[in-house]
């Protein structure tokens, strides 16, 4: 086995790179039907991008552009368009190979409104496979908006399919996807190779994309007996010369059986290789314990749920947290920690053992060497890892007439939740779920209830927030009624959270506690007090007759409080009397002054004042 692998270890440390090994290169049937020089069947291999239609045909005339030639450069900077005309045959696009990446030829070919893109080999050699460029520079976000397919032709083929054109002639083909995969009968078998790591960029992020898409048709198809589908992981085994080696250690598990590259590339810091390998294994184990039970189609909820809640990013990439996720979904933890085995142990590990046999390429499959990997019905998957894609591949792997509704309509929604709520929170009592089924399987999403919105992750908590929240089970928190007596913690006007109310202790959720007020001394303390504590409150009284005050913790006579009463009645009488008399002196005061300022202002109109000076008269002369 090691020595089949051997060259697979190439490079084994960095991520999902290729190596040498049994690569099978997918083809499809290329039919052209004019002219008749040309008029023959020939083979073209699929591109590991778009979207191939699997099951299907395409007919279209072909165009060879004058400028522009190898689709590097947008087809708008010339002026030039491909979009089919009304009546007329979808054009493909025939470029040559070179300068550039065959993702980006594509994308120029679909911008210009090609239906399909003929690359033309620049060398005699056999067909290969287009694929994705490796770097993430390459633009990865483009890649995967490539929606039309693509196809590699010989040297040879292009070669004549130019000379035709150039003759003035018209070629016609018709792609022929139909025996691109076998169906054989009414069941497809195929396989996810996938891995749990989450931090190696684009190609991560578009499986678990892809997972969280394709999980809904997926165990639709699984359970209803259309499919039987099985995941895979790849590792790697270090060499033993290297086995001692600081990288070995951290990547390897089984005394460098069964590696896996460091995700972030860096052994210096994060999550190790040997972290990634132990949790392919889960995944692999937890598939295994739960097609046991009947029900394999919880692998898709699991991945799912695990990439959610226990990313590498938030250092939650644990066996905890992946122990969460397995006891929701109701599969027995003890039998996966026994299907995982001892990673420490100088021993092979069956069930990884079995997927390094499973690596090496049987029949028509080659070698699995990169991920992601589809495999349906024995044979690999070329083409965009996108749902509706995938699952037109799948359909094609039926036998004619035998294919499922699925195959025929989109309109799917999966019952997930009326089991086991589906894993996600649940709150019987006000039947209020976060479990919510759509097309893509089930989802945990904090509900919206009568207008009041709940938050939180969905799977362990919601909470609901914002206005008229109590009314709804009381905001989730803690309410109970005693001898005619309600309490609650929950605030209308706070927009979330639960306080217990005065007189009770407790996290405001599952419960508040009486607080006794008299046991610990927070009021009725003084000399003559009596204290008894009460549901929420207490209740103080004064020995020997005595009158209790509450905001002054202090019991006092009740004459001494009638004296006191009338003493604070005269000083309240004096006072008005006191305050009357002064008003009524600063009214006379203000009252004369007015009345004084009036008449010397009338009396002013008619005579001079002693205090006014005389106003000099002045004669306007005349100057010229």
């Amino acid at each position: 086995m090691r020595e089949k692998l051997g060259l697979l270890i190439c490079a084994w440390f960095l991520l999902w790179r290729p190596c040498a090994g049994r690569f099978v290169v997918e083809k499809n049937s290329l039919k052209i039907t004019t002219p008749n020089s040309l008029k023959n069947v020939y083979e073209c291999a699929i591109g590991n991008f778009g979207v191939p239609q699997y099951g299907g045909t395409m007919v279209g005339t072909v165009i060879y552009p004058k400028a522009n030639q190898k689709a590097c450069k947008s087809f708008e900077d010339f002026d030039v368009s491909f979009k089919t005309k009304p009546g007329g045959l979808p054009v493909f696009l025939l470029a040559d190979r070179g300068d550039c990446f065959f993702t980006l030829k594509a994308w120029n070919a679909q911008n210009g409104g090609a239906a399909a893109i003929l690359v033309s080999d620049d060398r005699v050699e056999p067909l290969i496979t287009m694929d994705t460029p490796e770097e993430e520079k390459a633009g990865a976000d483009y890649i995967e908006k490539i929606m039309i397919p693509s196809a590699l032709i010989t040297k040879t083929l292009g070669d004549n399919i130019k000379k035709a054109l150039s003759s003035g002639e018209m070629v016609t083909i018709n792609l022929d996807w139909t025996e691109a995969l076998p169906h054989p009968d009414e069941r497809v078998e195929y396989e996810f190779w996938t891995n749990s790591n989450d931090e190696c960029g684009p190609k991560c992020d578009s499986q678990i994309e892809f997972v969280k898409n394709f999980k809904g048709a997926a165990q639709i198809l699984e359970q209803k007996g259309y499919t039987q589908f099985t995941p895979h992981y790849i590792t790697w085994y270090c060499p033993e010369a290297f086995i001692l080696s600081k990288q070995c250690k951290s990547q390897c598990i089984n005394h460098g059986r069964y590696c896996a590259p460091d995700p972030e590339q860096d052994f210096s810091q994060g999550y190790d290789g040997k972290d990634v390998v132990v949790q392919n294994l889960r995944q692999v184990c937890f598939h295994k314990v739960a097609n046991e039970s009947g029900k394999p189609w919880l692998w898709w909820d699991y991945v799912t749920d695990f990439a959610i809640r226990c990313p590498m990013k938030e250092k939650k990439y644990t066996k905890e947290c992946a122990d969460q996720v397995i006891k929701s979904l109701g599969v027995d933890l003890k039998k996966i920690d026994e299907c995982i085995g001892d990673p420490d142990a100088d021993a092979d590990n069956p069930v990884l053992k079995a997927e390094q046999d499973a690596q090496i390429g049987k029949g028509s499959r080659g070698d699995v060497t990169i991920l992601p990997t589809l495999v349906i019905n024995n044979r690999q998957y070329r083409g965009k890892l996108d749902k509706g894609a995938v699952l037109k591949a799948i359909c094609a792997g039926f036998q004619e007439t035998t294919e499922p509704a699925i195959c025929l309509t989109s309109d799917i929604e999966t019952n997930e939740c009326l089991e086991n709520n589906g894993g996600c929170w649940q709150d019987k009592k006000a039947n209020i779920t976060a479990c919510r089924d759509t097309f893509r399987g089930r989802v945990c999403e904090c509900p919206v209830v009568q207008g009041v919105k709940f938050v939180g992750d969905g799977y362990t908590h919601c909470e609901a927030s914002g206005a008229l929240r109590c009314e709804i089970n009381n905001g989730g928190c803690w309410k109970d009624t005693q001898n005619g007596r309600t309490y609650s913690a929950c605030i209308d006007d706070h927009t979330k959270g639960c306080k217990c109310p005065p007189g009770f202790k407790g996290d405001g959720v599952k419960s508040c506690e009486d607080v006794d007020e008299c046991k610990e001394k927070k009021a009725c303390q003084c000399p003559e007090c009596k204290c008894q504590n009460t549901w929420g409150s207490y209740d103080c009284s004064c020995s020997n007759g005595l009158l209790y005050l509450q905001e002054h913790d202090t019991c006092i006579s009740q004459a001494s409080t009638s004296s006191s009463g009338w003493n604070v009645f005269w000083v309240i009488i004096l006072g008005m009397g006191a305050a009357g008399l002064a008003g009524y002196a600063l009214y006379k005061y203000r009252i004369r002054r007015y009345m004084d300022s009036e008449i010397r202002a009338i009396m002013a109109q008619y005579m001079p004042l002693d205090n006014q000076a005389e106003i000099p008269v002045h004669t306007a002369r005349g100057d010229l």
